[in-house]
Formats: structure tokens, sequence, C-alpha cells
């Protein structure tokens, strides 16, 4: 047995639940933000959390995000619909098709480009996804850029005994299955799709903060049962686990992300697609991107 399994279980309680802000991102298209808002900047070590649509859009009609630069930290990409296309200046590509993940390592730095594929943009469909910062250490915020394109059939898969719980594995491990994405923060990015009358009790180190999101569904959370509705998000407090549960007498399953990772304890200084740790470093990586040195995307 583990460690996680012969511990005394502390649940996490719910300190509070942020409804997402609504903004446009990219080219223009809709997302639903939890953070960073003037509510709540980060959830060290996450960034940003945005969830992208649901949106259907017709021939023609796609949009994404353009050539953009990105330094010292990690983009995570988690397709649910549609099908995306990505472009670097370090030569790289690839497509996302529903359930692949792209784990970008942006490190010293890429020029990055994620539209809707071809196919995408000559038929129209409907594009659903998230995007999640995670930030570097400073010892790692230099390192080269590296991909890690995982396609869905290798996302491991587990579920509860009683059928009424499914979890995808994305970062971390759950219900006795571990991921294939290797991560330099450690970090749990797990999606749970849980059906009226399921519940879990997830583990959770207890020095990581941990957050829920909620994609569509109702959700009790906590030993509490505090309810979390679609488009907002738990936070939780001190523990060593979570409890997610679904009502007997909900209408649909629950889908939600429950993100925990170590915090950092470092400075942040952010702007824009750029996160260090001084403000020298900032204005170094908009000098670095102005002077070509993040490269271009010429193919």
């Amino acid at each position: 047995m583990t460690a996680a399994t012969t511990e005394a279980r502390t649940m996490r309680p719910v300190v509070e639940v942020i409804t997402s802000e609504r903004t446009l991102e990219g080219g223009g298209f809709p997302v639903r933000r939890p953070f960073p808002t003037a509510q709540l900047l980060q959830v060290d070590p996450f960034l940003l959390l945005d969830h992208l649509g649901p949106v259907t859009w017709g021939p023609g009609e796609g949009i994404g995000a353009p050539d953009h630069p990105h330094r010292g930290f990690e983009t995570v990409t988690y397709l649910l619909s549609g099908e995306m296309q990505h472009k670097d200046s370090a030569g790289h590509s690839g497509s996302l098709r529903p359930g692949d993940v792209q784990w970008m390592t942006a490190g010293a730095g890429v020029v990055h480009s994620e539209l809707p594929s071809d196919a995408f943009m000559k038929n129209g469909d409907t594009l659903h996804g998230f995007q999640v910062w995670v930030n570097l250490p400073a010892r790692d915020k230099m390192i080269p850029p590296r991909y890690q394109d995982i396609p869905a059939s290798r996302i491991p898969e587990a579920g509860s005994a009683d059928g009424k719980v499914k979890v995808r594995v994305v970062a971390g491990e759950s219900l006795g299955v571990s991921a294939v994405i290797e991560t330099r923060t450690p970090i749990l990015y797990l999606h749970f799709t849980i059906r009226p009358g399921g519940a879990i009790t997830q583990p959770v180190p207890e020095n990581f903060n941990a957050l829920a999101y909620l994609i569509r569904g109702e959700l009790h959370a906590g030993n509490e049962g505090r309810v979390v509705r679609e488009g907002q998000m738990a936070r939780f407090g001190a523990g060593n686990a979570v409890r997610l549960a679904v009502s007997n007498q909900a209408a649909e399953p629950a889908d939600l992300l429950l993100l925990a990772g170590q915090p950092l304890n470092e400075p942040v200084e952010r702007y824009g697609p750029f996160v260090m740790n001084t403000r020298q470093q900032i204005v170094q990586a908009i000098r670095d991107y102005n002077e070509g040195r993040l490269g271009k995307i010429d193919f």
C-alpha cells in the first residue's frame, strides 16, 4: 500500500467559490476565466485557467491565437471538441483533436501559433477546451523549449468500482493509474466525470494548492458539500484529500477538472505572455522578442 492509502485522510474544506469572468482571447474567441482576475491573480503554481467555449462556428468563421510569444512557464492545452493546429518558431508543428493534450514548456521562449485546422475552417464545428498556464521555477525559466503532444489514446483512464466515477489522468495519479506526461513542477491535472449518486475522495499532497473547475453539471465539494456549478471554481483549503460528489437527484453527470500543484513560493513578474521573477527579466524578454531572438514562424 502507498503512503496515501495508509495515512489518515484529512478532507480539504472549500474556502471560496469563484464565478468565471467572460472575456475574449487570441483573435477574439470567447473564454471563461476564473483566474487571473482582480479577485484572484493565481493559485500557485497555476497562473491561468481559460475555458474555451463551447462555441460553434460555421465554415470560414473559426478563430484562434495567431503568432504570439511565450517565456518562463508552461502552457497546457486540452481539447474536448473541434480541431486545432499549431506551429512555432523552433520548427515544431502538429494538430490537436478531441481528447488530445499539448504540454508546451516555453522555457527560454518561442513564438507560437494556435489556429483551427484547415478541415475545421472548411466545414465549421464546435470548439471546446482548456488552456492552463503552469509556472516554472526560477532555475527552469530559461531551459530550452520542449513539447509533449499526447493523443487521446495515450491519456490513461480509470473508473470506480461502482461505475459512477471516471477519470482521465493528464498529470499525476488517480484511481490507481498514472499519467504519461512528465511535469517539471509537481501537479495533478485530472478530468473527472461523476454520474448522479457518485463520489470520490482524491488524495492530494498536503503541501499542494488545489482547485476544482466545473465544466458542466453541479458538484458537491468537500465534506461540507459546497455546491459548485458550471463555470465556477472551488478553491480548497488545507488537508490531504478532496471529496467530490454528485447528488442522486442530479439531472446529469458533472464534468470537472481537478488541478493541484506544489507552490513555488517565488516572486512572480508577469507581462502578457511573459512570466519571470523580476521586472528586469520581463524587460529583457520584451527586448529579446522585439529584436527577433525568439525567432519567427516562417513555414
